[in-house]
């Protein structure tokens, strides 16, 4: 078991972990699906959302809103058919919808009594910016792909992320939902880490690309953690 004694920050990916990325994710995919006479189930998608999604933040930088919008061009490629420009745009529009898990905001301010808290996410200034009144606590730092101009898993991304929290790396506890962009970086950087497992349509990665690694922790919900970092 972690000791939380020595922990001053900790810090959290966003979507997938606070916020309920998956059901976001399939509601928009699936209108447009729709619109074009064809359907995969859910874990299919997911699946297919995560290896589309990699390939597109690979390479030089470009904003997640642009990512997004090619993660449809990707879908219509490998299931036939051509989004429209609007069916493009209305997955990256529709995250500011996105709805925090049930146990997010209890947890986050039971945290916050004790912890600084910080996110690291893959996401645009503004779209987190949308989605930031959702959380209900005040962030010490947020630190997203687009000031680092790099995507996690990427290490580039971590580092900055360190720099700007200003604690030792032995002070420093992240707590994400995805392996492959979160645990295995953050482990190489000597991190601490807390997967949270949370229920997916496609149990252990979700709509992440599948990756292996072994957390300091397994949790399946935030209030999970948050009961075993502060006990009643």
């Amino acid at each position: 078991m972690l000791d939380f004694n020595r922990f001053e920050i900790l810090t959290f990916d966003c979507y997938g972990t606070l916020i309920d990325w998956e059901a976001g994710i399939l509601s928009a995919l699936h209108k447009i699906l729709s619109a074009h006479g064809s359907s995969r189930d859910d874990p299919t998608l997911l699946s297919l959302y995560g290896e589309f999604e990699q390939r597109s933040e690979h390479g030089p930088y470009r904003p997640y809103r642009e990512v997004l919008q090619d993660v449809v061009r990707q879908f219509g490629v490998e299931l036939g058919f051509t989004p429209t420009a609007g069916e493009m745009r209305s997955l990256p529009e529709s995250l500011p919808s996105w709805q925090p898990w049930p146990d997010t905001v209890a947890a986050l301010r039971r945290l916050k009594s004790r912890f600084r808290l910080a996110i690291l996410s893959n996401i645009d200034d503004d779209l987190f910016a949308a989605t930031r009144p959702q959380l209900e606590v005040q962030f010490d730092e947020v630190i997203t792909a687009q000031q680092a101009h790099a995507y996690k898993p990427s290490l580039k991304f971590f580092e900055l992320a360190i720099s700007r929290i200003q604690a030792p790396a032995h002070r420093v506890l992240h707590v994400a939902q995805s392996i492959y962009h979160d645990v295995i970086p953050a482990q190489g950087l000597g991190l601490a880490t807390v997967w949270v497992n949370r229920p997916s349509a496609r149990p252990g990665a979700g709509a992440s690309k599948a990756a292996e690694a072994k957390p300091d922790l397994i949790v399946t919900g935030l209030m999970e953690l948050a009961t075993i970092a502060i006990p009643e």
